[in-house]
This record gives C-alpha cells, sequence and structure tokens, in this order.
C-alpha cells in the first residue's frame, strides 16, 4: 500500500525581527509528516489561501508522487504560475521531499543525485547606519567566523539614481568596511532593483577597486536587456534571480549572458526540484548558484538539501538574526553555522523535526506593508 495525504495545514507566525512566515505541513496516513516554507512577506495570507486550496486537490494522494503533483499545481488551472502560487507549490513541495526521505530513511540531496560538498558556506547580512558602523558589525560577524558579508550601502530614496551625497556615501561604507575586514573576506553588495542601468554602471564603476563578490539585483528584473547591459559594462560579477520562478523565467536570464551568479529562491521558484533544474540549465552557461533565503530555519534547511547536491553551487544566504533573536527553537534540531559553513545532515528528508509547541511563541500579527522604496521630497517614489 503507497501512503496517503490525509491533510495539509499552513502556519502563519510573525517575528519580532519583522517578519512573518507560512510554515507547511502534509499528513499522511501512516504517521509520517513533512514540513516546507511558503514564506512570502506582505502576501502570507494570500499564499495561505492557495495552499488551502490545493489542500483539496492533494488529500488522498501519494506524496511520492512530486513531479505529477508539482504540474498538476502549476498547470493544472487556466492561470499559469505567479509568485503567490509559486510559494504555495513550493512549500508544499517541500513537505512532499521531507516525507519521501523519512519513509526511505535518506536525506532529500541522496535522491537528487547525491552530495557534491559535505558542507555549506554562508554568507550573512552586515547593516550600520554609517560606515564605521557598518565596518563594526562587519568586524563582529568576521570574529564570529563569517567570511562572506551582504550589505546594500545606499542612504535615502533612490529608485533611478541616487543623489551625489548618497552615491558618495555608499563609496565610502563599501570602502570603510573593506578597509575594516581586509581583503580576505567576500563583500557583497545587493540593490534590490531600485537603480537605472545608467547608475548602477556608475557605481560598479566606483566600487570595482574593492574586490566586490557581487552586485546583486542593480535594476529590476523583468528588463533582462538592462541587467545584461550592466554585466557587459562591469568586472564584478551580476547576481539576480530572487524575484524569478521557474526555469521558464530563467531561460531568458541565462541566454543573455546576463547574470554570473543565478538566485533562485527554492520558497518561491517552484521547490527543491524547479531549482535543481534551473541550477542544471545554469550549469550549461557556466553560470553558479547562490540560492536566496533571508528567511527561517526550515527554509535554511530546504536550502540546504538543495546546495548540497548541485555542482554548480556558490554559496547561501543566511540570515543570522533568526538564530540569535530565538526563532530557530520552532525546530528541534535547527541547523547551525560554525565557522561559516553548515554540514550537511545525514538525517532523513529535511533532517529537521518541527517543535509545535515553539509555534505558540510566534503569533501571527498581520502588518501593514508599505512600499520598500522612501518617498522624494515630492511624495513621488519614482
Amino acid at each position: 500500500m503507497f501512503l496517503k495525504i490525509t491533510d495539509v495545514k499552513v502556519y502563519l507566525l510573525s517575528h519580532e525581527v519583522g517578519r512573518t512566515y507560512v510554515i507547511v505541513k502534509v499528513e499522511t496516513d501512516d504517521g509520517l509528516y513533512g514540513i516546507g516554507d511558503a514564506t512570502l512577506e506582505g502576501k502570507e495570507e494570500s499564499v495561505a489561501t492557495a495552499i488551502k486550496e490545493f489542500r483539496t486537490y492533494l488529500i488522498g494522494k501519494n506524496p511520492f508522487h512530486i513531479e505529477h503533483h508539482w504540474q498538476m499545481m502549476y498547470r493544472g488551472g487556466f492561470w499559469l504560475g505567479g509568485v503567490v502560487i509559486l510559494s504555495a507549490i513550493s512549500g508544499i513541495e517541500h513537505a512532499l521531499w521531507d516525507i519521501v526521505g523519512k519513509k526511505l530513511d535518506q536525506p532529500i540531496y541522496n535522491l537528487l543525485g547525491g552530495p557534491c560538498r559535505n558542507k555549506i558556506r554562508v554568507y550573512t547580512h552586515v547593516s550600520g547606519r554609517t560606515p564605521e558602523e557598518l565596518a563594526e558589525h562587519g568586524l563582529a560577524l568576521v570574529r564570529q567566523g563569517y567570511s562572506a558579508l551582504k550589505f546594500g550601502p545606499w542612504g535615502g530614496p533612490h529608485f533611478g539614481t541616487l543623489t551625489p551625497e548618497n552615491f558618495r556615501n555608499a563609496v565610502k561604507s563599501v570602502e570603510t568596511l573593506r578597509e575594516a575586514v581586509g581583503d580576505d573576506i567576500a563583500l557583497l553588495v545587493h540593490e534590490h532593483g531600485y537603480m537605472s542601468p545608467s547608475t548602477a554602471i556608475s557605481m560598479a564603476k566606483a566600487i570595482e577597486p574593492y574586490n566586490i563578490f557581487w552586485f546583486e539585483e542593480p535594476v529590476q528584473p523583468e528588463n533582462v536587456d538592462a541587467m545584461a547591459e550592466i554585466a557587459r559594462s562591469t568586472k564584478i560579477p551580476i547576481a539576480s534571480g530572487e524575484r524569478i520562478y521557474t526555469k521558464y523565467g530563467f531561460r531568458e536570464l541565462l541566454e543573455k549572458h546576463a547574470v554570473s551568479v543565478a538566485q533562485p529562491d527554492p520558497c518561491h521558484a517552484g521547490g527543491i526540484l524547479e531549482c535543481k533544474k534551473i541550477a542544471a540549465m545554469a550549469e550549461a552557461y557556466y553560470v553558479t548558484i547562490a540560492p536566496h533565503n533571508p528567511y527561517g530555519p526550515v527554509a535554511v534547511a530546504v536550502s540546504i538539501q538543495l546546495d548540497a547536491c548541485i555542482p554548480n553551487f556558490l554559496i547561501q544566504e543566511f540570515e543570522h538574526t533568526h538564530a540569535e533573536r530565538g526563532y530557530h527553537d520552532i525546530l528541534v534540531n535547527p541547523l547551525v553555522v560554525k565557522k561559516g559553513f553548515i554540514s550537511i545532515p545525514t538525517e532523513p528528508g529535511l533532517g529537521i523535526e518541527l517543535n509545535e509547541e515553539a509555534l505558540e511563541k510566534y503569533p501571527y500579527q498581520p502588518k501593514k506593508h508599505l512600499p520598500s522604496t522612501l518617498p522624494y521630497q515630492d511624495g513621488s517614489i519614482f
């Protein structure tokens, strides 16, 4: 007898770091369950509703039929994709893989070709209101063992362009952090797409002397030609992909040589197997993979399973504040960073177990989500 899915549950959680989380739990008739992460900031209730709609299809189905279920959820209706639907699919897919791994007593990466490495290099986020604060925080993280730091040195609104003062301050922040941490620490600069191509090209040239590991999403991801133009204009590797979904979305990015580093998010791009497919496409273009993941411990465990089994993996995002402020206790056995690396787990499935009692510590608190860009003096954001 094959396993049958008996229930699909959704947990909405909030944490003091300002994030809300969507955790998926898929239960089966023999007592096995799997968990996944479908977090989508600002749209968590929409994702939860989508998961509940997919529940109707999934009840009674065999959890081993992951590819078939993915195709049914993605292509089974007239309207295809979108980040809300794909986040729901991704979280469910994680949970199905977790069930399959547990049933077969194997970590997920062993079911996807086996490990290519035994530990995963991670980077974390550094911040500060001034160049000096940025440098101080960076040094503290380096002392903890991190060898790669990501930051956005921009101040104030800058959709399209930067004021001369903000431009100078951004360059100064990069310079100060580099001087503080030395030449052996990787510095990753991210922008979230708020610059025009011309401003991004000017900024890239200004920070090139500081040996930047990558320049992330310098322009919005919709215009791949603009991203490719920036990539051709600088020696700094361009990274992008956190807001691109499925293999279909990454095709143009790769074909136009717009990035050196692709950043699919396994919580949004379609899940573990879909990101594995994206990585295989990228490998043919000599593009490396650095999965996007600023989320909690379930998403970390998902990412580590993916990282372990792709040959062109580069580095993994890890948000250190979640562990420092307690949210990792939603798992009985969260993965831990040691000297800038996470060892791949050998336990079956995702290698983690949900601590349902701890979930009560993080009750969901709906929040008003405002635009992430601050308005200019005239009230506009453009």
